[in-house]
């Protein structure tokens, strides 16, 4: 087995915690189960990453085996990774029979027929999952295993979550690569990032309600004592105040999961609308502007704003559509005028 193969496995098992080393090895089933049984997982990690790298040796792995392992830790631990999602097009609305292994000797051709030194490394999951590592070299020098492309394909759609590498010349060839292997014409960056893979999902798949999750904020200690001596009419005032900002809440944001999105990022464009006489503006030219905006959890900060009494309810548009206008990208962007154009969550 080669040195870098040798050194490649034994880091991947590193970064495993050691109580879920004998499950993804498992998993792995490149090692038989008589050879796991000589294992000793309860000694220290750099132990078993050196038995585990000598049991390696006696089935000659090479590095497309250490990639499988590799992808299973990914799998497992996909919050590790920035994920943003592309959305491909085709010319008409046809539908075409997948065939999976059509797929993977189009997208190996046309990778390898623009940079020859490459790994390219597939694995299926039960969802109709296909997920795609691809270590990049250069013309003068082998792959690079430690800074991987991650493609994630879900089959009869057109939808592509991938966390690239550093090397951000490599991605026009990855996007390449996945239009003519899925038959597609075109592809964009929907900038709609995010370190969880399966909120990303659960936006583009519509696996959640239509509205997002609303929660009545607790009440401070005794804040449901009213003063003996409050107006009853201001009292019912507030109640009633509170109802209706609770019922609002309720229809913008539903009650269904809410996806964790960190950033949100707007590119605006409105026309200035002023008295004629005023003459304020001497072209008639869009006024564009960008708008960021950042949090820990930004649909569930979002969700707070009116009963906090930092907003208005219901809340504005701009701010609770983004999983909406997310999914019709391609229409976003083929009218003009019609913004926010694009979206961005971790």
């Amino acid at each position: 087995m080669d040195e870098t193969v040798a050194e490649y496995i034994r880091r991947t098992v590193l970064k495993i915690p050691r109580d879920e080393i004998k499950m993804m090895l498992q998993k792995w089933g490149f090692l038989s189960e008589a050879q796991l049984q000589t294992l000793n997982f309860h000694q220290i990690k750099d132990n078993i990453s050196q038995e585990v790298v000598q049991l390696c040796e006696e089935n000659s792995a090479d590095i497309k085996q250490a990639a499988v392992l590799d992808i299973i830790y990914n799998h497992i631990y996909q919050n590790k990774r920035m994920w943003s999602v592309y959305q491909m097009k085709k010319s008409g609305e046809e539908l075409e029979y997948f065939d999976i292994t059509d797929f993977k000797k189009k997208f190996k051709r046309r990778l390898r027929s623009a940079l020859k030194n490459v790994t390219i490394t597939f694995k299926e999951y039960e969802d109709n999952a296909i997920w795609i590592r691809v270590a990049w070299g250069t013309p003068h020098k082998k792959p690079n295993q430690y800074k991987p492309s991650y493609v994630v394909y879900h089959s009869q759609t057109p939808y592509v979550f991938i966390s690239s590498s550093v090397l951000k010349s490599t991605l026009p060839l990855l996007c390449q690569a996945l239009i003519v292997a899925s038959n597609y014409h075109d592809i964009r960056d929907m900038e709609l990032r995010s370190h969880s893979l399966n909120s990303l999902k659960d936006i583009v798949f519509k696996r959640y309600s239509q509205n997002f999750q609303t929660c009545t904020p607790k009440p401070l200690q005794g804040g449901n004592v009213e003063p003996e001596n409050a107006d009853i009419r201001i009292v019912e005032e507030n109640r009633s105040e509170k109802e209706r900002i609770h019922r609002l809440n309720q229809e913008v944001f539903g009650s269904g999961p809410q996806p964790k999105l960190e950033f949100a990022q707007y590119r605006l464009e409105t026309m200035f609308k002023s008295d004629p006489k005023m003459d304020v503006l001497d072209k008639k030219e869009p006024f564009r502007c960008l708008v960021k905006f950042s949090s820990p959890h930004l649909l569930e900060s979002l969700k707070f704003l009116a009963p906090a009494g930092m907003a208005d309810a219901p809340l504005s548009p701009l701010l609770t559509c983004i999983p909406h206008k997310a999914r019709n990208y391609f229409k976003i962007r083929e009218k003009k005028g019609l913004y926010p154009e694009s979206f961005v969550s971790p």
